[in-house]
């Protein structure tokens, strides 16, 4: 520990703690752009300088680490000063069509010309009129207004191992540029969207398909169907004022009634189902000779985008169960059509999803019209654009009576809402994997070894004498790792190291996903996570394989899990890509 002073009141921290996290133990905000807590820092903005006293010199907060008997002056009438060209000189490079961009009301940028009362220009504006790349289903990119915060390119290429951003140009002619400058949809792109989550402007955000579902909604000859996705009940309410983790189900059912949706499913029911046709295919794996062990999970279709491009030889292990995005867009209309009378043709479904790469999964392959009836989904959207929809509408949402999913896609367990957070997918497939095994039910449903924010979670499950070698990664650059153990294992002819994997793209899972409200942080992670093990807390019933509409679906439907009609249905397959399409 070493004792130091902020703005003269002292204060001791951990040696080499960065003088921007020390003013925090002392209530000091300093100003930054370019920082970001999930990534290292690399004072690229010029925001966060403070300086010693008695110095002139200036140094940057967020790199520069306290020392013993330091006395830091983190605001005055030059800092400030300073800090005013800074952020002018950003906006004489920057547009000002405020009013139509889509990060309005959430901009970083906007904010700090806020509180430090930009009002006149002092400088002439320099636009470089970069076009907009809308190359992408689920990414847009407008490097006009990029700040060259570096953020983007920082998670892109140090959190998510994908490469699919860099710089190009320098000074004021520099811009955020797919790699290889190809369009955005042509790169290794896997649609993740932590770019778009990361950027503290209107540089990189989701495609916005709210017209559409509106389009979708005002049409009298549709019938509206839509799904809300295990995460988007503990991030929403943030857009409404409530802290994160807030549990709002009942009343996301009630106002998407309110926007016009005739229907209204959770899909926390299809990642039940999911769980059934998952754990099937695990335990006929472990019992069938020469099948490819570990399975790997393919709920996330950023790691699926992934897997293809950079992982074609694990193939064989990837489950062919689908998402329960598109399970559920196939079982809406397949079965549930038939069964409410309802013309399949004329259904219009609409999921609500954590994730900008839903966009792209729902026309990933041939595979997801397997109902027979056009797309199974027809348009996925974004936490955050459900919460633009429901705003547009006049909808005050958390004064709604609170209402319930229709059946019988609606109803769920405890297992099917933990999906939402990294290691959930796993924990709620041992509890049925349990049951598939030795017939028996768990005593403790509860595996606290797949919880937490742990790059990677190890385990082993002891299924009554059959022991299971699990694995947990979340944030894809955690997965390579172990995806090389296993790939390694298997070059050398050995016994694989885990039996069964669970990946997700984003940090904390679906929580943490690219579509969720901004400024997600570990904190923020953890506290929807905590959320939606809540929810399962207070599941009457918490283990997929007892849900009895998930029973009621097999008996009148789909037979039996992993049979010929659910393989038609739930399953699909997958095909090595090139990184650069041409």
């Amino acid at each position: 520990m070493v004792n130091l002073k902020i703005n003269g009141k002292p204060i001791q921290v951990e040696d080499g703690t960065p003088i921007l996290k020390a003013a925090k133990k002392v209530n000091v905000n300093i100003p930054t752009l370019c920082y970001n807590p999930d990534l290292p820092p690399w004072a690229s903005c010029g925001l966060c300088i403070v300086r010693m006293e008695g110095s002139p010199k200036m140094v940057r907060a967020c790199t520069t680490p306290v020392a013993e008997n330091m006395s830091i002056i983190t605001h005055d009438p030059e800092i400030i000063a300073v800090r005013r060209t800074v952020l002018e000189l950003i906006l004489s490079n920057h547009p000002n069509d405020c009013l139509q961009c889509p990060r309005n009301g959430s901009c970083e940028l906007q904010t700090l010309a806020s509180e430090f009362g930009l009002r006149d220009a002092q400088y002439g504006k320099v636009l470089n009129k970069f076009p907009i790349d809308d190359s992408n289903p689920s990414i847009i990119l407008n490097p006009e207004k990029c700040i060259r915060c570096g953020r983007c390119v920082k998670v892109c290429q140090d959190t998510q191992n994908v490469w699919a951003l860099e710089f190009l140009g320098r000074g004021i002619k520099g811009r955020i540029a797919s790699a290889a400058d190809t369009p955005l949809g042509e790169s290794p792109c896997i649609k993740c969207g932590q770019c778009a989550a990361h950027c503290p402007v209107g540089a990189i955000y989701e495609r916005d398909d709210t017209g559409k579902v509106w389009a979708g909604l005002q049409n009298p000859e549709l019938h509206s169907v839509v799904q809300i996705a295990p995460a988007v009940r503990v991030a929403l309410a943030e857009e409404f004022g409530l802290e994160p983790g807030a549990i709002v189900t009942k009343k996301i059912y009630a106002a998407l009634r309110r926007l016009g949706f005739k229907t209204v499913f959770d899909t926390n029911f299809s990642a039940d189902l999911t769980i059934m046709e998952e754990g099937t295919e695990l335990v006929k794996r472990l019992t069938t000779t020469g099948s490819s062990i570990p399975l790997i999970t393919s709920c996330c279709p950023a790691w699926v985008d992934y897997m293809e491009k950079y992982y074609t030889d694990m193939i064989p292990n990837f489950s062919t169960a689908k998402s329960p995005q598109q399970m559920m867009g196939a079982m809406i209309k397949a079965y549930w059509a038939q069964k409410a009378g309802v013309n399949p043709d004329k259904i219009y479904s609409v999921s609500v999803m954590p994730c900008t790469a839903k966009k792209w999964e729902t026309k990933r392959n041939d595979d997801m019209k397997s109902a027979g009836h056009g797309f199974d989904v027809d348009i996925a959207i974004t936490t955050r654009e459900l919460a633009r929809m429901i705003k547009q509408a006049g909808i005050e949402i958390l004064k709604l009576d609170e209402e319930e999913a229709d059946n019988p896609l609606g109803p769920y367990t405890g297992a099917g809402t933990i999906f939402g957070a990294t290691g959930g997918v796993m924990e709620a497939a041992v509890r049925s994997a349990y049951f598939l095994v030795t017939k028996e039910e768990l005593g403790n449903v509860n595996f606290t070894p797949a919880r937490g924010l742990d790059g990677v979670k190890e385990a082993e499950v002891d299924l009554k004498g059959k022991k299971i070698r699990i694995a947990v990664a979340h944030q894809m650059g955690n997965i390579a790792a172990v995806l090389d153990r296993i790939r390694a294992a298997r070059d050398a002819g050995k016994e694989p190291p885990y039996h069964f994997v669970e990946v997700m793209a984003c940090r904390g899972g679906c929580v943490g996903g690219g579509g969720q409200p901004y400024g997600c942080t570990d904190e923020i992670r953890k506290k929807r996570g905590d959320g939606l093990y809540k929810d399962d807390e207070l599941s009457k019933i918490r283990c997929s394989h007892q849900n009895p509409c998930i029973t009621q679906v097999y008996k009148e439907f789909l037979e039996e899990p992993n049979g010929h009609k659910a393989h038609k249905l739930l399953h699909t397959h997958y095909s090595g890509r090139d990184l650069y399409l041409k």
